[in-house]
Parts: structure tokens; C-alpha cells; sequence
């Protein structure tokens, strides 16, 4: 890596996920081999369309937005404000005091943004024409309301977008969280993903597409990216944010930092709209860039968190990618959604903040149900317990629906002091209270809908 470049150093992490609230709870229920997916329970807008799912906690909106403002808020927005929350507050940053709003940035990424909200919206209109819509259905589902919400509530006033890269949209988000501290055009960077799917119209189309597993009687044994009896990925939810920081800027704060991102790669099938080439070259590309990117060889790459969803064609693509980039002695390798579920746009960032800790902490989280290891994927698994090992790099894979490869290299912080557990999560004692955000105080408004709940990589 040039010295010229500024350092982008993770110093805060949020995380809900099927595993919890709080990025360590996850990481330490990864590292023990828990499972976070299970039946869908009744009165969940799924039950009945999935057999199995990672269902991520419930967020009250009075948590996270005045009461007034928590009409017709779609659930992904709900969970990437939580996370947003918790990330700020495991950086022990405050925007405007320890930080410059002008230099500060957001970027959330998202697959398909508010769905539900959308498709109830649309049910209303059929029952009871144009009355039935809500004058707040767009502020409340468009994929970049996520962004708008983080930047209002926290008075970020700097950069801001949001990506719909599919699949590969939160780790691309954290790859433009490097690519602006880079560039100087920023000191600080709130950035990630968050995904609110699991509901009868999405879990339809999948089902169709036969890209879901079936035929499992426990759910917990559903998601087995890898091996030989895999037969399609599992539905997940949830939302990960990073707190990326320039390092000069978190040292003059006296910030710890838990990994440096280092490296990111890009590149495009150009070949299917759901199917990656099935030589893996897409995905090879990315990840000799984001190596490249990182001034590394492969041979410093000692982890590989997989995009690994659990397909017959995507694990199949994906080891040889691996194998190309690699050779025969390559990195330890897990893929965590076998733990999770597939969080869609949410994945690349939680994957993105789970190398984050693997690097801190020097631990390695096994692939669930990895019993049997397909011979066509071929790797170093790391399967039956998490391993312990120092890494001088890793690297984190997310791949999507037209062809979209992102990869990212992490390795040890370059701030001063180096830290491997978060501040303990810990939900509000009342809801939101205005603090960052004026709101007069009143009545809340109509009960939030259900949480809006919500085919081969």
C-alpha cells in the first residue's frame, strides 16, 4: 500500500443480525458454532413461505425516531439506524464533537430497500384507491432513506449515498467508505448495509427460482454452504455498520481501532443475470485486485470470509476462484451465512464485520454443517470449531445477481492502540429522546406494520 494513502481504520462496529444485537455477541456465538436461523414463528408475515430463515431482533421505531416520525418507516431503516446507533457508539464518536458534520460521510447500502412497505402500500391502493396510500410511503421505503435517516438524525452533513449492488451492495458500501478517506474527502465514514426481506412476495420469487434449501427438517440445517448436500441458501435479515476513520484522525481523538480496511477489488461477469461464470474468473478478478489494491501477495492472505451462500453453481464458482487466485495453499476459509442466512445487501457488511473481529482477534469462525465437503470445492475449510491464528491480512468476499464481484482486504490497525472487544450493547432505558435530532415531544403515530419482514450466487 503507497504510504501517500491515508489509513482507513475500523474503530466502530454495529450489528443486528438472526445471531443478536452487538457485534461481539455475534462474533463470540460465530466463533462457538451457534446457529442464528430457524422455523419461522407464527404471525410472522413469512410463516408459511419459508421453511427456515435468519430473523434478525425486532426494532421499536420510538428506539430510533422521535414517535411522530415512525409512520409507514419501512424495517430496513429501523435496523440500519440501530446499527448506525451502536457503531457511533462503540467509536465513542459524537458527530459535531469529535468529529467535523462537513467531514463526516454516510453510505448504506441495501438490495431492495422498503419491499413490504411498498407491496402493503400497493394492497392499499387496490382496496381503497388513491386514499389508501400514505403520503409518507416514499420517505419510508426508497433504498437512500436509510442514508437520509443516519445523516439527519446523527447531523452528518458531508458525503452521502446509498448502493443497490444486490449482493454485493454493503460490502461495496465499505469499499467507498475507503475510497473517500483516500481521497481526503473524508475523515469519517458510517457505512454498511441493511436488509428487511423476509416476506411472502420475496421468499415466493426465490422459492420459484428453486434457489432456497428445501427438504430440511431442522431448519439450523438448511444453510451448508459447501458441502456435498447443499441445495440453496437460506433468507436472513439484519443491518452491519462500520465506523471507518481516518487513523490520524482517530489517533487525535485517542481512538483504538479494531483492523485496518486495506485493499478493495471490483469487476463484472458480463455473463448471466443470476449465474456467475462458472469458472469463477469474475470473482478471481476481485479478489486479485483488492490484493493488488492492498500491496499484498495472496500468499499474505491468511483468512477468507466466503460469499459462500450455500448454491450448487455459486460455492461450485467460487472455489474455483479461489483455487485460481490462491493455488493449492490457500487461505482458511468460512463462510458465515451458514450461520446467518443470507442477508442480501446486508451481507457484504456483516461478512465485512465479522473479518473486521477475525483480524482483531485473531480467531477464525467455522462453517456450520460443513459435513460432508463438496469435492468440487475444495479449499481449507475451517469447519467443526473456530481456529486461532495471527493474520497479517484477510479478505472478504461478495458476489450478486448481474454479475457484481466486491472484494476487500482488512489487516491489523495502524492507530496507536489496537482493541478487540466493542462496549457491550445496551438497548435505550426510553425511547429516542431527541438528543441528536429535535423532535416536540407528542402522541405517537399509527402502530408501525408488522417489521417489515420482510438465485444461484
Amino acid at each position: 500500500m503507497s504510504p501517500a494513502r491515508e489509513s482507513a481504520v475500523v474503530t466502530g462496529l454495529g450489528v443486528l443480525s438472526p445471531l443478536g444485537r452487538g457485534a461481539g455477541a455475534v462474533f463470540e456465538a460465530l466463533t462457538a458454532g451457534r446457529s442464528g436461523i430457524g422455523a419461522v414463528p407464527e404471525g410472522h408475515p413469512a410463516h408459511g413461505w419459508l421453511s427456515a430463515a435468519g430473523i434478525a431482533p425486532a426494532v421499536d421505531g420510538r428506539e430510533v425516531l422521535p414517535p411522530t416520525e415512525t409512520r409507514c418507516v419501512d424495517r430496513f431503516v429501523l435496523l440500519a439506524l440501530a446499527a448506525a446507533d451502536d457503531a457511533l457508539a462503540d467509536a465513542g464518536l459524537v458527530v459535531g464533537r469529535d468529529a467535523d458534520p462537513h467531514r463526516t460521510a454516510v453510505v448504506l447500502a441495501t438490495g431492495g430497500g422498503g419491499l413490504e412497505t411498498f407491496e402493503q402500500q400497493s394492497h392499499r391502493r387496490l382496496e381503497r384507491g388513491r386514499p389508501g396510500v400514505s403520503a409518507y410511503l416514499l420517505p419510508g421505503m426508497l433504498a437512500n432513506m436509510a442514508t437520509a435517516r443516519i445523516a439527519i438524525k446523527h447531523g452528518i452533513r458531508g458525503y452521502s449515498s446509498a448502493v443497490v449492488t444486490a449482493c454485493a451492495a454493503g460490502a461495496q458500501a465499505v469499499a467507498e467508505g475507503l475510497r473517500l478517506i483516500r481521497a481526503g474527502d473524508a475523515d469519517v465514514v458510517v457505512c454498511g448495509g441493511s436488509e428487511s426481506s423476509l416476506h411472502p412476495t420475496i421468499a415466493a420469487t426465490f422459492a420459484n427460482a428453486r434457489a432456497l434449501a428445501q427438504g430440511w427438517d431442522d431448519p439450523e440445517l438448511a444453510s451448508r454452504p459447501f458441502d456435498a448436500r447443499r441445495n440453496g441458501f437460506v433468507l436472513g435479515e439484519g443491518s452491519a455498520v462500520l465506523v471507518l476513520e481516518r487513523a490520524g484522525h482517530a489517533d487525535a481523538r485517542g481512538a483504538a481501532g479494531y483492523a485496518d480496511v486495506i485493499g478493495w477489488g471490483a469487476s463484472t461477469d458480463a455473463h448471466h443475470p443470476t449465474m456467475p461464470r462458472p469458472d469463477g474468473a469474475g470473482a478471481a478478478d476481485a479478489m486479485r485486485a483488492a490484493i493488488a489494491d492492498a500491496g499484498l501477495r495472496p500468499g499474505d492472505i491468511g483468512y477468507l470470509n466466503a460469499h459462500g451462500t450455500g448454491t450448487r453453481l455459486g460455492d461450485a464458482a467460487e472455489a474455483a476462484a479461489v483455487r485460481s487466485v490462491f493455488g493449492a495453499q490457500g487461505p482458511a476459509v468460512s463462510s458465515t451465512k451458514s450461520a446467518t442466512g443470507h442477508l442480501l445487501g446486508a451481507a457484504g457488511s456483516l461478512e465485512a464485520a465479522v473479518t473486521t473481529l477475525a483480524v482483531s482477534r485473531g480467531t477464525l469462525p467455522p462453517t456450520l454443517n460443513l459435513t460432508e465437503p463438496d469435492p468440487a470445492c475444495d479449499l481449507d475449510h475451517v469447519r467443526g470449531a473456530a481456529r486461532t491464528t495471527a493474520l497479517r491480512a484477510a479478505l472478504t468476499n461478495a458476489f450478486a445477481f448481474g454479475g457484481h464481484n466486491l472484494s476487500l482486504v482488512l489487516g491489523p490497525p495502524s492507530t496507536r492502540t489496537a482493541r478487540t472487544t466493542g462496549r457491550p450493547h445496551r438497548p435505550p432505558a426510553t425511547p429516542y429522546d431527541g438528543l441528536t435530532t429535535a423532535a416536540p415531544p407528542g402522541p405517537p403515530g399509527p402502530p408501525h406494520h408488522p417489521a417489515a419482514r420482510p438465485a444461484d450466487h
